[in-house]
Order: C-alpha cells, then structure tokens, then sequence
C-alpha cells in the first residue's frame, strides 16, 4: 500500500481483491493488501470499504480517475447506483462490479443506504465548520476532526460563496458524503446554509438537504445607533416594522428598563440603562423582525424539527454588548425561536485569513459575558465567524475553558489548496498570485480585510522559497483569500477556465499532500481545546 505522512494510501486492488475485501471489511485493518496478479489496476482507499446487505461498497483510483465501485451480486449491482460493469475481472461465479461516478444521483443513494452519509443535526457540542470551496478538502478536515472530540460541519457554504464558485448547495453536500465515505468516519457531521438572508435562499438550501440554518440579519443592523441622539433614536424606534414584531415600543422598552437581570453563574449582573435599552432596540429591532420572518417562512413551509439555528450578527461595524446580545435573544427566544449558535460581533478585529488583531485581555472579558448569557438563555454555543487562522483567540479561549464553541472557517482551506500548489507546481502558483494582485480591490469590497496589496511582490520577484514564505504573510494570505472567486471562475477566450481545471489537477495528482497540509493545519486550530 501507498501511505502518506501516516495515512492509509489506495490499495492495489487485482484479482485476489474481492475476497480480500469481504475478509477485511469486517475488520478493523486500515489498509488491503491484495496479490499482484492478473486484474484491474485500481488503487482502493482502505477507510472507504463498506458493506451493505450482498454487495461491498468502495472508492478506487483507476487512470487518475476517482470512482465508487459496487462488487458482490450481480443482479443487485444496478439498483440504486448508476454505473458501468468492469469486465476482465476474476471473480468468483455469480459476482460482479459496477464503477459507478461520483455523481449527484449516486452520491443521493449513498446516502439513503447510509445514514452516516447523510447530515445531521448537531446539537450544543463543541463544533468546526469546514467550508470547502473546492470539493475536494473534506477528507483531509476529517483526519484532523477524528483525532479531536469536536464535530465536523462539512458542507457549509454561503449563498455569496455558492454564486463566486460557481457550484450548487447539492454539489457542496455530494461533496461531503464522499468525504464521510472515504474516510470511514461515521461520527455524524452537520450542514451549514451559512448567512442566509432572504426566504428563496432558504428553499435553495434546504432543498438540497443542509440541516443547520445560519440566518444572517446584518443589514438589518442600525450600526450607527451607538452614536444617535436621544431625539434620533426615539424617531429611528417608531419607524421600526413592529408589525412584524407584533409588539408596541413602549411595551418593549419597558420589558428592560429599571430591571436587572442576574446571568447563570452568579457572578455576573445585567443592569442597562434606560438609553441603553433603547440603544440596543433600536441597533437590533430591524434585525429581529427580520429573523422572524425567515423563520416563519422556515416553520410555514419546512419541518421544523430537521434543523437547527444559529444567528450570525458578526458582519456589522458595531460590536455586540453582553446586553444586546441577552435582549436579542431574549425577543427570539419569547418568540419561540430557538437557537443552537450565536456569532456576535467582537471587540477587536476577526479579519479573514489572519490572526486576531486586538486587546486579548478586552476579548476575554468580553467572552466570558457572552458565554453567560448563552448558559442563561440557552444553552447554546458562541460562534465564531471568520474563524480562519484565530489561533490568539482559541489559546486564549482554550484556556478559559468555558462554554461551547462553533468555529466557522472556510478561506484557510483555499489558503492551504495554494499553500499545495505552491510546493509542487511553482509556475501555476505565479499565475494565480498576480491574477489574484490584480483583482484585489475589486474584491475586497465585500470582505473584511485590510491587506495592502503594494506589500505583496509580484510572483516574478520571488523564488520558489518565497512564494511558500507568502502564506506567513497577512497581507499575501488576504489578497490571496478574497480572489478566490475570481480564481475558480476566470476563463479563456475559448471558454475553458483559466486556473480552475489545472488547479484541480494538481491538487488531485497530489492529493495525499494536500491532505497533510489540511490535517496541521485544523489540528493548529483545535488543539488550544483539547486536553
């Protein structure tokens, strides 16, 4: 067998190799071995053997081509799957095997027969979300979840990403079952419709079968209510959509003002003032009411017990307080609307891509308030958004050792498919990296970045070393980061894509490579959390 940096590689697979596979499939061997003999020159990937009533399920390598094969009995092959029958083989009489590709009809009835294979709800447990934008990525997240206690959210993607790459929820989702399968990881992982903001993305999304909705109110949000007078805030309450919020403005004001509210744990005390409270009403009144209405539309039209929620309010100017943190969820909470994760907007910097860029010490006073309020109204996780490459924030979190946690990242996943690409095809890279030069402005408009594009070199001042020494760089790794949309849809003028295909081809060709990098790299992130 082929191994790489202590993973099981695909295994010959030859004509000795269904017995060896029926023998092995019930155990707990990570590799197969199988004779060098006459037979069909496909490589096995060990973790991906499974057994399903007469036939054995796997995923194999045969001319650089990645497929599902079914062998066992020959009349059952054909139900479910779509596939071909392999000829030439030495099977025993009776048997057969069907490749069959990795395709969207297939990857649907992989997962009716397994449940593994199909998303699920999480719960209030400690969480990674592990945005692939490239299909491709998953296996090498599982390896470095399996090793932790945390639970993979494999297919997340937003509607912005979904439109920038130019894939389906359903191909994000295809993407994870064979992830789940190659792997072997039967651990349960969830689905994430991240920052959903309108009613047709929710049927775009649940459609496709994602299990956690992340509604995403942020232009709901009146960031400059911090910094309204007292005659301005009362003018911005009354044109406030109570009507949706089946509500009055004085009978809310009044559900805060003058009281006091004592957080789980006993320690902390919630005391806001009257101008507080209508701060906090009138920077978020807009944003709940919109939340209400995605979720009625949700309730009206879906089952409400195959998902859960979490509210994303990170992607706003204006940090979120301890107490408009407890008030927003408190109106959601009293409007039946449960939830699984919060993502408030943090004191400090959460810039894509890179590290913190704050006052930790402000961060942990700031957290541990947040965390009590969600052991107070919840329970339910703090989220973190942005989530690439915090490792200040998951020290010092990890050491605090308080709440639940969601970790939602997505970039730092491209970052290391570069980081790949870097290593093993230079040139390809140098193209990439000045595309990504160029489009930098442009495309930053819609993130949360502050790199200076002058402070990264041009590829043709760099040696290969340099171009690898890039992804320790913030400002390189941000230009980098934001471009990728514009990297995987680019085309020539005939039409083919400019980087996408050859981007894919050597991640392919390298694949074990690409999943070292991964491993590391998620371990880097979740080992302040573990014991």
């Amino acid at each position: 067998t082929e191994s790489g940096k202590g993973e099981p590689g695909p295994a010959i697979l030859d004509a000795g190799w269904l017995k060896a596979i029926l023998r092995l499939s019930q155990s707990s061997a990570p590799q197969i071995d199988a004779a060098p003999v006459q037979g069909i020159p496909v490589r096995v990937y060990p973790r991906s053997v499974h057994v399903f009533e007469e036939s054995v399920l796997f995923l194999g390598r045969e001319s650089g081509r990645k497929d599902l094969y079914v062998a066992g009995n020959a009349r059952s092959l054909a139900k479910g799957f779509e596939g071909e029958t392999v000829t030439g083989t030495s099977l025993p009489d009776g048997s057969g095997l069907l490749r069959c590709p990795l395709t969207h009809s297939n990857a649907a009835f992989l997962r009716e027969i397994f449940g593994f294979a199909r998303p699920q709800k999480i719960g209030v447990q400690n969480s990674i979300g592990l945005g692939d934008r490239l299909g491709i990525a998953n296996p090498g997240h599982l390896r470095a979840v399996r090793q932790t206690p945390f639970r993979p959210v494999l297919a997340q993607q937003s509607i912005r990403e979904l439109d920038r790459t130019e894939r389906t929820a359903e191909e994000v989702l295809d993407a994870a079952s064979w992830a789940v399968f190659q792997e072997g990881y039967h651990g349960g992982f969830g689905a994430d419709a991240d920052h959903l903001k309108l009613e047709r993305d929710i049927d775009r999304m649940v459609r496709a079968g994602y299990t956690m909705i992340t509604f995403d109110p942020g232009d709901h949000v009146i960031n400059e209510a911090d910094r309204l007078s007292a005659v301005e805030l009362r003018q911005r309450m009354r044109s406030l959509p109570w009507e949706t919020l089946e509500d009055a403005p004085e009978s809310f004001l009044a559900r805060y003002r003058g009281h006091s509210f004592r957080l789980t744990g006993g320690a902390s005390l919630l005391e806001p003032t009257g101008e507080q409270v209508l701060r906090a009403l009138v920077k978020y009144g807009g944003a709940i009411a919109h939340v209400l209405r995605l979720f009625r539309y949700l309730s009206s039209h879906y089952s409400r017990d195959q998902f859960e929620i979490e509210l994303s309010v990170d992607e706003t100017e204006s940090v979120t307080t301890p107490f408009e943190h407890f008030l927003v969820v408190s109106e959601l909470k009293r409007r039946g609307i449960p939830l699984v994760g919060l993502a408030p907007r943090f004191p400090g910097n959460f810039e894509k891509g890179i590290d913190y860029r704050g006052d930790l010490e402000h961060f942990r006073r700031e957290y541990l308030q947040h965390v009590a309020v969600a052991r107070t109204l919840g329970p339910y996780k703090i989220s973190f958004h942005s989530g690439s490459d915090k490792f200040s924030v998951y020290r010092e979190v990890g050491r605090i050792r308080e709440g639940t946690v969601h970790i939602k990242t997505a970039g730092t996943s491209y970052l290391e498919a570069l980081r790949t690409v870097a290593a093993v095809a230079p040139e390809l890279f140098r193209e990439i990296l000045d595309f990504s030069r160029q489009q930098y402005e442009e495309e930053r408009r819609s993130y949360h970045v502050s790199a200076d594009v002058e402070a990264v070199p041009p590829a043709g001042e760099c040696s290969d070393a340099d171009l690898l020494g890039l992804f320790g760089q913030d400002d390189a790794r941000q230009v980098l980061h934001v471009a990728y949309g514009k990297v995987l849809t680019a085309r020539n003028p005939d039409g083919t894509f400019r980087f996408r295909t050859r981007l894919l081809e050597v991640l392919d060709a390298h694949e074990e490579d690409y999943y070292a990098n991964l491993e590391r790299h998620f371990l880097r992130h979740l080992a302040p959390f573990l014991d």
